[in-house]
């Protein structure tokens, strides 16, 4: 006769929120064991008693069969004395205010429930709520853990009989699904003007009806709200952009489906993947030619970001519509996304003619992410809804809590404790004084749900940004006794990319971005690192330039054309040449500019400003409207078949000296060939490769000297698709072993993450 056992299993990681305890129900009573299973502030528990190889094989199976959503990082097993248990039940959650679960993050409809949105005989036909165990809102309506319902923003809205029948009901796909409701209890959905009155009709029919007529329709969705136009409509289009102040930065497309985004842009492997995940990110794709879209929606640009619908609402719209719609953030420029109903009202009422809403409130905001495949490989540029709260492991644990006060741009902050490493969603530029207090906002909000308080602060070493000013406050203002930690802005980029990849270094890393401070008071921004976690030393750099009015040359590259041809004739350069012709009265004194120095024109090794530089040559821009258009434009421009390149000489001081690559060497070479009449095509393509071909001449003479056979690549330059394939190939074939972003950003997005892993490392090496 078989042993009687009872085992106590405590199961950590994402397992709140993904259908994992009506999975153990299911599994125990299938198996005729006893117990409970029930959430904690740690993960889930489970208590179970029966036959010892009953009990062997629930164990078994509770490591490798468990949900699709849910994620394990460690199941903890402890004998426990028989009970007597014969029946298996959930028990009430347990909250130990000492430590917090893991929240899921935001996951789209599922298909269980799309089959019931569209079919009239289900009592849940067209409700715009409609979600279940393996789908719906997570992360965005969690106000406490463990992962309730009570402690949700569904706890407003009380389950009629029947949801509470599902809710009970261990067989059912809604069982202990906390977003659960129907049209009789769940939240409403609205049609309303900017003061709140309600506009007639059946509110998603009356909004699809706007959008046909070219109107401005703001929409709430999961983090916020955002601002939707029929993406057929140029003057539609045309509008948006004058009411959001979004001159010609490109706009998202939400489809409603595969096949329609496949008669918009070429679908490469892994594409389809990356667009119906559960995540739905906006998704970065090659344009076709003859697309049926306002040209206006993305200007320039040989690429399209697409995204599928992810919440009811979405799919119940574009039913209405029958076409592709404009979907972009809800904000002005450079604001955050509203996402409070009254706020949003007020600041979007001169933007949107109508507004979509419902009365289920938002906790957090969440924009929506961005990313692309590349070789097949999904690689995110902007990590928000779908992934976060998810966290990213630290091949360093932190021996105490930290937070990563991240960047200027594309900020995010990141909470870091024991191996796990919580990055925020994206926030924005802290330029802006209302980012700031979204900021600020945001990580006081993480630090209660995640009941973390930092003893270590890492910020970067650039005095006037407002994420290290907010860290340098934050001792004398409740974290009295935190530890601050200056984090390098190049360093942090490269040890992100370590923990990408689960790596610890040493590397030689390559980072390239726009601009960051250097421990020298210089600008850095082509940099050659050895590093690892705790240390690095910049062993090579682009050429500094001049940068003519400072900010001035990052809003208009032809300052830094100026600059560079300077540097790259001696003086003398060219006066024929077209950027020096359409500035003639200006040039001069630019160059005056430069060559004095100061704070006026301080030095910079920027590769963003040689991108610059290169773009305003070519006749691509001169002034910019967001950041990185220039390099965009000039990506954009390049022929992809052409494999020929400019040569950039190495200069190798003395021992111990950073190498030096003469970025002018190409400035130089851009403007003889099109002097010569070269199509811009080529030579912004032989631009792109000249560049590749002297960072990885670089990386040869640095593993000669270091022995190290493994690069990093980071900053927010390595968004070229077109320079990271042509390094990475370089490389590769050089047999170095290549470690590139995949899911955390290449950009400043991932500063963050960056910094908290230094400061964790360096915490444990003292």
């Amino acid at each position: 006769m078989s042993q009687r056992k009872r085992v106590r299993a405590q199961v950590e990681g994402l397992v709140q929120g993904v259908g994992f305890r009506p999975f153990v129900h299911g599994l125990a009573t299938a198996l005729g064991l006893g117990g409970q299973v029930g959430n904690d502030s740690t993960g889930v528990f489970v208590d179970v008693e029966g036959d010892q190889a009953a009990v062997t094989e629930f164990l078994s199976r509770l490591q490798h069969e468990h949900p699709p959503l849910a994620l394990v990082d460690r199941i903890t097993v402890t004998n426990q004395p028989p009970a007597g248990a014969t029946t298996f039940q959930i028990a009430a959650s347990r909250a130990d205010p000492r430590r917090r679960s893991r929240i899921p993050p935001d996951v789209a409809t599922c298909p269980d429930c799309l089959r019931e949105l569209t079919d009239p005989a289900d009592r849940r036909h067209r409700h715009p709520f409609i979600s279940c165990t393996d789908c719906g809102p997570r992360f965005t309506i969690v106000t406490g853990t463990p992962y309730d319902r009570p402690q949700t923003t569904m706890a407003g809205f009380p389950l009629c009989p029947g949801c509470h029948q599902e809710y009970d009901d261990p067989g059912d796909r809604r069982f202990h699904a906390q977003p659960v409701c129907c049209p009789a209890c769940g939240p409403r959905l609205t049609l309303c003007d900017a003061t709140g009155a309600a506009l007639p009709g059946e509110p998603v029919a009356a909004a699809a009806a706007l959008l046909r007529a070219g109107r401005v329709v703001a929409v709430k969705g999961l983090g916020g709200y955002h601002l939707a136009v029929d993406g057929r409509q140029e003057p539609a289009v045309a509008e948006l952009r004058t009411r959001k102040h979004r001159d010609e930065k490109p706009f998202a497309v939400m489809v409603p489906d595969l096949v329609a985004a496949a008669e918009l842009c070429h679908l490469a492997s892994g594409d389809e993947q990356l667009l119906r995940s559960p995540a739905r990110p906006i998704v970065l794709l090659r344009r076709r030619d003859d697309l049926m879209l306002a040209s206006n929606v993305a200007p320039g640009d040989r690429r399209l970001g697409l995204l599928l619908p992810y919440t009811p609402v979405h799919h119940l719209l574009l039913q209405e519509t029958a076409g592709p719609i404009v979907l972009t953030s809800g904000n002005r420029s450079d604001e955050p996304i509203a996402y409070q109903d009254e706020p949003a009202r007020r600041a979007l009422a001169t933007v949107a003619d109508a507004f979509l809403t419902h009365d289920r409130p938002i906790q957090f905001r969440a924009d929506d992410s961005v990313a692309r495949t590349f070789r097949g490989t999904p690689q995110l540029l902007r990590r928000s809804r779908g992934y976060v709260p998810n966290p990213i492991r630290l091949p360093r644990a932190a021996r105490r809590p930290v937070l990563g006060c991240g960047a200027e741009l594309k900020n995010t902050f990141c909470l870091a404790d024991g191996e796990a490493a919580f990055l925020s969603a994206h926030i924005g530029d802290l330029r802006d004084y209302s980012t700031l207090v979204a900021y600020r906002d945001g990580v006081a909000a993480f630090q209660r749900l995640l009941g973390l308080t930092p003893l270590l602060i890492a910020h970067d070493l650039h005095p006037d940004y407002l994420s290290t000013r907010y860290a340098r406050e934050l001792p004398n203002d409740g974290l009295a006794g935190a530890e601050l930690v200056p984090v390098q802005h190049h360093h942090a980029h490269i040890a992100a990319c370590l923990v990408d990849n689960q790596e610890t270094g040493p590397v030689l890393g390559v980072a390239l971005d726009g601009t960051g401070y250097g421990p020298d008071g210089t600008l850095w921004g082509g940099e050659l690192l050895v590093a690892d976690l705790v240390e690095f030393q910049r062993v090579g750099l682009l050429c500094p330039a001049p940068l003519p009015g400072g900010m001035s040359a990052i809003r208009q590259p032809w300052r830094m054309a100026v600059s560079y041809l300077d540097l790259a004739y001696d003086g003398a350069p060219p006066p024929d040449l077209p950027v020096l012709t359409r500035h003639a009265t200006s040039w001069p004194q630019v160059r005056r500019l430069a060559r004095g120095g100061g704070s006026a024109a301080p030095s910079t090794s920027s590769a963003g400003r040689l991108f610059d530089a290169a773009a305003a040559i070519l006749g691509l821009r001169d002034q910019i409207s967001y950041e990185g258009q220039a390099a965009i434009e000039l990506e954009q421009l390049a022929d992809p078949a052409e494999l020929g390149d400019y040569p950039m000489r190495l200069d190798e001081p003395g021992t111990g000296a950073p190498l030096r690559l003469r970025g002018a060497d190409l400035i130089r070479a851009v403007a003889d060939e099109l002097r010569r009449a070269v199509p811009p095509p080529v030579i912004a393509a032989r631009f792109h490769n000249g560049l590749a071909a002297g960072l990885a001449t670089a990386c040869l003479r640095l593993r000669e000297r270091t022995g190290l056979t493994t690069v990093a690549l980071s900053g927010g330059v390595f968004q070229n698709e077109l320079l990271l394939a042509r390094l990475v190939d370089r490389l590769a074939a050089a047999d170095f072993r290549v470690l590139t972003h995949t899911a955390v950003p290449p950009n400043d997005g991932g500063v963050s993450l960056g910094q908290a892993a230094i400061a964790a490392a360096q915490d444990r090496a003292d």
